[in-house]
């Protein structure tokens, strides 16, 4: 089974271990959170994070996590089903967690996982 990626800040990954659990603007905002599959996350972080810096991928165990994930369209790509996390994420749901730059010219290279 793939993992599934969530793309976000040091600060923000800080954070959650300090308070127990990974909160994302976007539950507040659209009750879930977004992820990626392996193959979605460069086009992911191009379109939303190019140019950005301290960033970390969160590297997670679907069968590990809590809340529901839904296979969803997504806004911009109606054609592609993206993995949303219904609830905050647990922590031991994180398996990995990988330093995330772009390249030289600002745009981020496929994530090796």
């Amino acid at each position: 089974m793939k993992p599934l990626l969530h793309l976000t800040t040091a600060s923000a990954w800080e954070l959650a271990q300090q308070i127990g659990e990974y909160h994302a603007p976007s539950l507040e905002h659209e009750g879930f959170i977004h992820c990626s599959l392996p193959e979605q996350i460069a086009d992911v972080a191009n379109a939303w994070f190019a140019g950005q810096n301290g960033l970390v991928l969160l590297v997670l165990d679907l069968t590990r996590l809590r809340p529901e994930v839904r296979f969803e369209a997504g806004t911009d790509r109606p054609d592609m089903l993206f993995p949303h996390v219904y609830g905050p994420i647990n922590l031991d749901a994180v398996i990995r967690v990988l330093e995330y730059r772009p390249g030289p010219d600002g745009r981020f290279p496929q994530a090796e996982i």
